[in-house]
């Protein structure tokens, strides 16, 4: 991606006061139901929509996620999030695990992280030779290129998080027992290589940066604007309608007839609360 787009910059743009809860939770009540709306197009149309997160970790892609799947239906917005290739995997062409994931007619697919991984994280660990890499930064926008061909939607999203911010979050995952989990050694050893990442970032956007599959950018310091941002610009880049929906009444409920309560008590929970 040219420099001049500015929208890999690691400068800060200037700073804009972080928006009140009341504030983005009424957006994102508005853009939830601007998502059930596309989720019932789309299975009505039978699109098929791949939406790939990529970014540092720390970055905010999980709560972006979760922000775009918690009014969906599962069976429609479906989540990918792989774990490390098993051995016979590894021996497979390198895309080749991630291609089996791709939608049908009728499903949304969000990868929490995705084959970019080898630009990414792979390449600065040492996890592959940079031949390898090479070969992948070669080969990636002609695998994209027969994606789309075949009728898939594909958007590509970038959360670019600045140094300060990352280490607030993975400081703040170490002190809070519910975050700990998001803290893997993995994530240690690579929050020193910031630089490493960047110029890895720079290479997979000059190499994946199309026309057919570009890169969005997204700035993701203050996570609640991000993820209006990003809802926002995906749903510009799916074309759907509202489709009309019939009257929704609840039925008479079935009378008693000669049903009696079980003698048995059910076996309650203590109610604690």
């Amino acid at each position: 991606m040219p420099r001049d787009k500015k929208a890999a910059n690691e400068d800060s743009p200037a700073e804009t006061p972080r928006l009140k809860n009341k504030d983005y939770q009424q957006e994102l009540e508005r853009l939830h139901i601007e998502l059930v709306q596309l989720q019932q197009w789309v299975q009505r149309e039978g699109l098929k929509v791949c939406i790939v997160f990529e970014g540092r970790d720390g970055a905010g892609k999980g709560g972006t996620i979760k922000a775009i799947t918690e009014r969906v239906s599962p069976r429609v917005f479906r989540v990918v999030a792989l774990p490390a290739p098993t051995d016979r995997e590894k021996s497979q062409m390198y895309i080749q695990r991630y291609l089996p994931y791709l939608p049908a007619a009728g499903e949304i697919v969000i990868f929490d992280r995705s084959w970019y991984n080898r630009a990414g994280v792979e390449r600065v660990m040492g996890f592959c030779t940079e031949e390898q890499v090479a070969s992948f930064l070669k080969a990636v926008p002609l695998v994209e290129r027969a994606i789309v061909g075949s009728g898939i939607i594909l958007l590509k999203y970038w959360l670019e998080v600045s140094p300060e911010e990352q280490t607030r979050r993975l400081e703040s995952r170490i002190h809070d027992g519910r975050k700990l989990w998001k803290l893997s050694p993995m994530d240690l050893k690579s929050y020193s290589r910031w630089y490493d990442y960047s110029r890895a970032r720079d290479d997979m956007f000059a190499a994946t940066d199309t026309e057919y599959a570009p890169w969005r950018v997204a700035r993701s310091d203050d996570k609640r604007r991000a993820r209006l941002n990003i809802i926002t610009d995906l749903l510009s880049r799916i074309p759907y309608k509202s489709t009309p929906q019939e009257k929704v009444t609840l039925p008479k409920r079935q009378k008693r007839g000669d049903y009696r309560e079980p003698e048995k008590p059910l076996r309650y929970i203590a109610e604690k609360f």
